[in-house]
């Protein structure tokens, strides 16, 4: 059996990595997890050796605790939670798939959740909470503390990805009557005040929110100055049922670090804070990219089942659209019998439509979700990439016109290809604009079903333009 002195010696070998207490010493120079301080951990989990991982595990934090548990495997996952104990940092469940996370909740008692969301912020405990059945919620909830239940009741009864899921109900506020000098006495003496914080909030007597003061400006004005002369009014206030994305974009455009969530009367409910946004804005751009690909919220760590079901509606849709695009062909049987020629050129044709398209219809998704493309400036962004489909065309034209009129000896089919090729790229771009611009503009989301609706364009337009142009010239010839 190995020891957890060998153990030791193995992680803090120097040709292995820095020596432990190092800021990065569980990763290695491709920035993975070191594959011998997972080696040393899954022994570890083996032989029960609870001080080696007290020693080498919960020191991390809990971003490197989270990498650490996409890397094991579920037993050793599960092991390792029940050997931590109560040492185990619950907060690095905020930092793994949405799958591992209820995995390990799933595996344990709800009041040991309970006990264990009683010690994160609250925005940590409600990301945990809203992924669980709604009749474990409320058996958690109920073995809480009645204040920490209000908080997080509060949050969870906000919709799923606004500002009022993501924010923190723990803050610090004062009226502003106050004086500096009572506000740094009540922040040093108030056990029950956030970790850390930037920002105090000014609230009138029924919490309506009427300011802020920057911590710095606090510790820069004399003690007896009072707050309502050096708060300043909060411009940036964040309704709780802003979708989570806008509230992102407003930090992106202030350079915000935190902001303060009211409700709809205007009352201070919590407070947004950098950390959240950039995993907002990590989510939404993940997000956007899955669904561009059609696999939904798919994570890597879902079983196969959950795999399939995600992928298969949209491989359905596909399908169709293929079919579609073969019925095209289909009209010009006739005419593919004549010159086998086509049937080799055709796909090319379909080929650069269809990734002309998609070059579009990512920078259009990706700006509408920014909101950098609005019905101010579509016109022009419009007119811009009906141009370049059509440089672009003219410029592929001439390459495959030559290419396909030197393969077949035929400067007419160089000639058909390269008009064909013209068309498709110009259709194209626009159709990777305007339907998403139209997809958004009804409701839709544009990022699930550009790419299906592009890509069917054009096939359907590369196809009919290329053997339709190449039917006309074989019926002169």
């Amino acid at each position: 059996m190995t020891d957890s002195a060998d153990r030791d010696d193995d992680i803090n070998k120097p040709a292995q990595g820095p020596d432990v207490g190092d800021q990065n010493e569980i990763y290695g120079e491709d920035g993975s997890i070191r594959q011998d301080y997972l080696t040393a951990i899954g022994a570890a989990i083996a032989d029960r050796d609870v001080l080696f991982l007290r020693e080498n595990v919960i020191p991390l934090h809990e971003s490197e605790l989270g990498d650490l548990l996409e890397s094991i495997n579920q037993q050793q996952r599960q092991a390792l939670v029940s050997l931590l104990g109560d040492d185990f940092d619950f907060s690095a469940l905020t930092e793994v798939d949405e799958a591992i996370r209820l995995e390990i909740v799933g595996a344990l008692p709800n009041s040991k959740i309970a006990e264990a969301l009683g010690d994160l912020d609250s925005d940590d405990a409600v990301y945990i909470l809203e992924d669980l059945e709604v009749a474990d919620q409320l058996e958690i909830l109920a073995a809480l503390p009645f204040t920490e239940r209000v908080r997080l009741r509060r949050s969870l009864d906000y919709p799923e990805d606004t500002a009022g899921r993501r924010m923190q109900t723990e803050f610090v506020a004062v009226p502003p009557f106050w004086t500096v000098g009572q506000t740094i006495d009540y922040m040093r003496e108030e056990e029950d005040l956030p970790e850390r914080f930037s920002q105090i909030f000014v609230i009138d007597p029924t919490f309506k929110l009427v300011g802020a003061v920057d911590l710095d400006r606090i510790l820069r004005t004399k003690r007896q100055s009072r707050i309502e002369d050096v708060m300043e009014d909060t411009r940036y206030r964040i309704d709780a049922e802003m979708d989570q994305e806008e509230a992102a974009q407003l930090f992106e455009q202030y350079d915000l670090l935190s902001a303060a969530v009211v409700d709809e009367n205007g009352r201070l409910v919590g407070v947004l804070t950098i950390d959240d946004v950039v995993d907002v804005i990590h989510e939404e751009a993940d997000e956007d990219i899955k669904r561009l690909g059609g696999v939904g919220d798919e994570e890597l760590s879902d079983n196969i089942t959950s795999t399939v079901r995600s992928r298969f509606s949209w491989l359905l849709i596909n399908l169709g659209t293929a079919i579609l695009a073969s019925w095209v062909i289909s009209l010009f049987d006739a005419t593919i019998e004549q010159m086998v020629a086509l049937a080799v050129l055709m796909p090319i044709v379909a080929s650069m439509g269809g990734n002309a398209g998609t070059q579009t219809m990512t920078v259009t998704v990706r700006a509408l979700a920014t909101r950098d493309l609005d019905i101010y400036n579509a016109g022009r962004i419009i007119r811009r990439e009906a141009s370049v489909g059509l440089i672009n065309g003219f410029l592929f034209a001439v390459i495959i016109g030559v290419v396909a009129g030197l393969w077949f000896a035929s400067s007419g089919l160089g000639g058909i290809i390269a008009v064909a090729m013209v068309i498709n790229m110009l259709a194209a771009a626009l159709a990777g604009i305007l339907l998403p611009l139209l997809l958004d503009k009804i409701g839709a989301d544009p990022a699930i079903a550009s790419a299906v609706f592009v890509t069917t364009v054009t096939d359907v337009v590369g196809f009919f333009a290329f053997l339709g142009l190449a039917g006309w010239w074989l019926s002169l010839a």
